[in-house]
């Protein structure tokens, strides 16, 4: 089968290469499409250099990176129950092979649940890890409820253009932060506010917010702490940052060293892709509450451009690799 390799950090090539084989509890999956994460890039890059610790300290030890990814059902493993040959579904293989972006890539059977039939292949493949990391960031960890008032920092990205839908989903009040260009699309995906952070620095306004989700910028915790309520609770995910080491790490231990100190709460978290997730996912999708917002679509053997592309930092929404484009 043809899929994109990495033998080398930053090196991508379409390659012919064994089938995989699916475990007991496995799905072997005919990908359709799957889906360029930001978490994707950086283990393409070994960047920041600490996932190195987790992925390999010379050469990445994943062979064949993608996380998320739309299919159909080729095989099963034998205690496999939920699904069966010729079910169309989508999951993520995020942190178990990973080895979405080829032909055929195996998925535990927890990671993957049925594709709503009015959903393309192309749109179910990019909700998995951008719409699962909004959801529990604001679900689990904001404690978003009808009525808050929630700032959304990188509004137009993959994580964020969820993000926004959701929390308007909850009932929330949503202000998106983002550039000139999306100011429009943020609206259109539900934000009742917008900010251009190119001329605006949402942290020396005077409005005050609920619950703010960071999954972009440079803003420090103590910055964004002055856009907070009393009570209010900073979410961060990522952010930009130009050390090489750690990359948005510093942010993170430094708000876990302000929380006690202060009124308001500071946390982050790591995303836990689940079946139960993905199923309210898909079905705010299927009934049009949630739309994946995509932004381009590559063929495989693009795949480097694709990687290139999210790692630019401005893609509205997702970028996404069509296994039947050529």
């Amino acid at each position: 089968m043809k899929a994109i390799t990495c033998r080398s950090y930053g090196v991508l090539r379409l390659e012919e290469v064994d089938e995989p084989v699916p475990g007991a509890d496995d799905v072997l999956v005919d990908v359709q499409a799957a889906s360029v994460n930001a978490a994707d890039w950086h283990l393409v890059r070994g960047a920041p250099y600490i996932v190195r610790l987790k992925f390999g300290l010379r050469r990445p030890n994943f062979g064949i990176p993608g996380s998320d990814l739309a299919g159909t059902v080729r095989t099963v493993g034998r205690n496999v129950t939920t699904f069966q040959v010729g079910d169309d579904v989508f999951g993520t293989s995020s942190l178990q092979g990973f080895g979405a972006f080829a032909e055929r890539a195996v998925v535990p059977e927890r990671l993957l649940v049925r594709k709503p039939a009015t959903v393309p292949f192309d749109q179910a493949a990019a909700i998995s890890l951008a719409a699962s990391t909004a959801l529990q960031g604001l679900r689990d960890h904001g404690r978003v409820e009808a009525g808050h008032r929630v700032l959304v920092v990188g509004a137009s990205g993959g994580v964020g253009t969820f993000a926004v839908q959701l929390a308007a989903a909850f009932g929330a009040e949503v202000t998106a932060v983002c550039s000139t260009r999306n100011l429009e699309l943020v609206r259109s995906l539900g934000a009742a506010h917008v900010i251009d952070y190119t001329t605006t620095d949402f942290t020396v306004g005077g409005s005050r917010f609920d619950v703010i989700l960071q999954a972009a910028g440079t803003h420090s915790p103590a910055a964004c702490r002055r856009a907070l309520v009393p009570g209010g609770t900073l979410v961060q995910i990522s952010g930009d940052s130009s050390n090489r080491w750690i990359g948005p790490i510093g942010r993170v231990v430094a708000a876990a060293a302000l929380s006690p100190l202060v009124s308001q709460r500071m946390t982050s978290f790591t995303v836990q892709p689940n079946q139960r997730d993905l199923a309210l996912l898909a079905d705010l999708v299927e009934r049009g509450q949630v739309t994946p917002v995509l932004d381009r679509t590559f063929a495989l053997g693009e795949a480097s451009d694709a990687v290139r592309h999210v790692e630019g930092g401005h893609t509205r929404g997702k970028a996404v690799i069509n296994l039947n484009r050529s």
